[in-house]
C-alpha cells in the first residue's frame, strides 16, 4: 500500500519531541539530504523539546533530570552523536572508584570484584563480601549443579533468578540492580524481553556462574578481571555539557519550520490516499506518513478512532513512574568517601530511595571543587508512593535516608526535585509475544510505525535505534524504489534492554 507520487516530497509527521521522536525527524532530514523527496513535520505538545532528557546549570553544577548515562555498547546513540559532529564531546566515567555498593541496614556492601550481571565469576572476592549470608552464598552455589530450566514460553526475572540462584540473591542483588534499570517488579518483569542473554547462558553453559566466568576467560586480556568487571563501566559514556547537548544539537539541525511545540495531537484518521492529523485545535494535517514516537498509551489514545484492537494492546502495556533528586554538597559535608559510582537499595530495605548516584565521582565537572553532587532516585513499580508526596516531605524522607546510609547531618546547599510521571514502560511476562500481536496489526497501515522507550529497549540508544528504525521504515514503504539502502525492517529480537547498562547509577 504504498504510496508513490514520483519525486513529490512526501509528508512526514512525527508525533511527540522527546528522544525518539528527534531522532526519527533528524533521519528523515538526513534522508531528504541524500535525495530522498521528503518532508518532516515534528509536533510536540509541551513548550520543550527532549522529553525527560533535561539537563540545567546552577552554581557550576550540571544537573540531568533524567537519564545522565549512554551505553556505548550499544552503537545508536554515539553514532547519532558523531553524524552530528560532536564525537570530541563524549566523555567516559572517571577512571577510578568503578563499583557501585548496595545498603543493607546502615551499611554500604560493594559488589564483589568480578561481579557480572547477576553472579559472580571470581571466588574469593564474593566468598568476602559481606552482600549475602552464608546460606545465601551457598544457594548461589548451587547453580553450578543445578540441571537447565525447561525451556518455555516466557518467565519472569524473579523466577529465573530465584530457582538458579536462591531468593537472597534475587531481594539483594537482582530486584536492586534490576530496579535500577527497569523501575520494575522483578516478579513481572519478562525475562526474555530484558535479559535473553541469561537464558542463552544457561542453554549453553547449564550454569549461570560458568557461563559467566568462561565468557570473562574468553575475553583476550581478561584472564583476571579488572576491578570494574561488575557492570562495564568501561562501557559508560555521556556529553561533557550534559545530555541537553545531544539534544540542542538536533534542534539546531532540523529546518527552522521542521519543529512545532505546543501542538497537541487529537487523533489520527485514514483518508483515501492520505493520513489526518486531527490538533486540538480542531484543525487537520494531510501526511503521507506518521510517526507515533510518544508513550504507549498516547499511542492507544491517538489510534483510538482507527484501530480497535492495535489501541487495546497498547494500552496493556504498564507504566511506572520516577522522581529525580539532584542534592548539591559542599564535599566536608559528607562523612562517606564517595568511592564508588553510587548504590542501589533493595525494596525489602523499606527505604524511600531506590538509589543513588554520586554524579560528581562518575564523571567529570559535574561539580565544582570542593563539592560533591548526589542523585537520589524514588518510585517505581515496587515503591509509587513517594512520586505522590509534596516536596518537602520526600525532601525530608531522601534526607534522612543519606544521613544513615551516607552519615550527612547538614542540609545539602540546594536541591532540585524533576517528577517524570509514567515514564517507564513495565516489560512484563509476554510483552515479546504482545509486540508480536501490536506488529501484525501495524500490517494494516503499513505508513504508520511507532517509536519510543515503550517497545524494544528502555535507555536513550535503544531509543534513538526506533525513531531511526520507524523512519527507514516508513521512508521504505512510501518511496519504495528509492529507499533500498535504509534498514527497513523492524527488529524482531528480544529488548536486551539494559543488560548492564543505562542503569540509574
Amino acid at each position: 500500500m504504498a504510496i508513490d507520487r514520483g519525486d513529490d516530497p512526501k509528508r512526514i509527521v512525527v508525533v511527540g519531541g522527546g528522544i525518539a521522536g528527534l531522532a526519527a525527524a533528524y533521519r528523515l532530514h538526513e534522508r531528504r539530504q541524500g535525495g530522498l523527496p521528503c518532508r518532516a513535520l515534528l509536533l510536540e505538545a509541551g513548550p520543550r523539546l527532549g522529553g525527560v532528557i533535561g539537563t540545567t546549570y546552577r552554581d557550576d553544577f550540571i544537573l540531568e533530570a533524567g537519564p545522565d548515562t549512554l551505553f556505548t555498547d550499544k552503537p545508536w546513540a554515539v553514532d547519532l552523536i558523531k553524524r552530528l559532529g560532536l564525537s570530541d564531546r563524549l566523555i567516559g566515567t572517571s577512571g577510578v572508584h568503578r563499583r557501585t555498593f548496595v545498603a543493607l541496614g546502615s551499611a554500604l556492601h560493594p559488589l564483589p570484584e568480578g561481579f557480572a550481571l547477576l553472579a559472580p565469576t571470581r571466588l574469593r572476592p564474593f566468598v568476602r563480601s559481606g552482600l549475602l549470608t552464608w546460606r545465601g552464598k551457598a544457594r548461589m552455589a548451587l547453580d553450578l549443579v543445578l540441571p537447565r530450566g525447561q525451556s518455555g514460553p516466557d518467565e519472569s526475572l524473579a523466577s529465573f533468578v530465584r530457582r538458579r540462584l536462591g531468593t537472597e540473591a534475587l531481594q539483594r542483588l537482582a530486584q536492586p540492580m534490576i530496579g535500577g534499570i527497569y523501575s520494575a517488579d522483578p516478579e513481572r518483569l519478562s525475562l526474555r524481553a530484558t535479559f535473553p542473554q541469561l537464558l542463552q547462558m544457561e542453554a549453553q553453559h547449564r550454569s549461570l556462574i560458568l557461563g559467566l566466568r568462561r565468557r570473562r576467560l574468553s575475553v583476550p586480556g581478561k584472564g583476571q578481571a579488572p576491578a570494574d568487571s561488575g557492570p562495564r563501566y568501561s562501557l559508560f559514556a555521556t556529553l561533557d555539557n550534559g545530555l541537553q547537548t545531544l539534544v540542542d544539537a538536533l534542534v539546531e539541525r532540523l529546518p527552522a519550520d521542521t519543529v512545532r511545540l505546543g501542538c497537541p495531537v487529537a487523533g489520527i484518521a485514514r483518508e483515501e490516499t492520505c493520513w489526518a492529523v486531527r490538533l486540538k485545535d480542531g484543525t487537520d494535517l494531510k501526511a503521507d506518513g506518521v510517526i507515533l514516537a510518544v508513550p504507549a498509551f498516547q499511542a492507544a489514545a491517538l489510534t483510538h478512532d482507527l484501530d480497535g484492537d492495535l489501541t487495546q494492546e497498547l494500552e496493556a502495556i504498564p507504566y511506572a513512574s520516577s522522581v529525580t533528586i539532584n542534592l548539591a554538597y559542599r564535599r566536608e559535608a559528607i562523612p562517606h568517601p564517595l568511592d564508588g559510582f553510587g548504590f542501589v537499595v533493595p525494596a525489602c530495605e523499606g527505604r524511600t530511595i531506590i538509589a543513588c548516584s554520586f554524579s560528581s565521582v562518575k564523571f567529570a565537572n559535574r561539580a565544582p571543587a570542593g563539592h560533591a553532587l548526589l542523585r537520589a532516585f524514588a518510585g517505581g513499580a515496587l515503591q509509587p508512593e513517594p512520586f505522590e508526596w509534596d516536596d518537602e516531605r520526600l525532601l525530608t524522607a531522601v534526607h534522612r535516608d543519606l544521613q544513615e546510609l551516607l552519615g550527612i547531618d547538614t542540609a545539602p546547599l540546594w536541591s532540585q526535585i524533576a517528577r517524570h510521571p509514567r515514564s517507564m514502560p513495565q516489560y512484563h511476562v509476554g510483552h515479546l509475544a504482545r509486540l508480536a500481536t501490536v506488529e501484525r496489526q501495524l500490517g494494516r497501515w503499513p505508513t504508520l510505525k511507532l517509536a519510543g522507550n515503550a517497545y524494544r529497549g528502555v535507555g536513550v540508544p535503544d531509543a534513538i535505534h526506533s525513531g531511526e528504525t520507524a523512519a527507514d521504515a516508513l521512508l521504505a514503504e512510501l518511496t519504495p524504489t528509492r529507499g533500498e539502502g535504509c534498514a527497513t525492517v523492524t527488529p524482531t529480537e528480544p529488548a536486551g534492554a539494559c543488560a548492564e547498562g543505562d542503569s540509574l547509577l
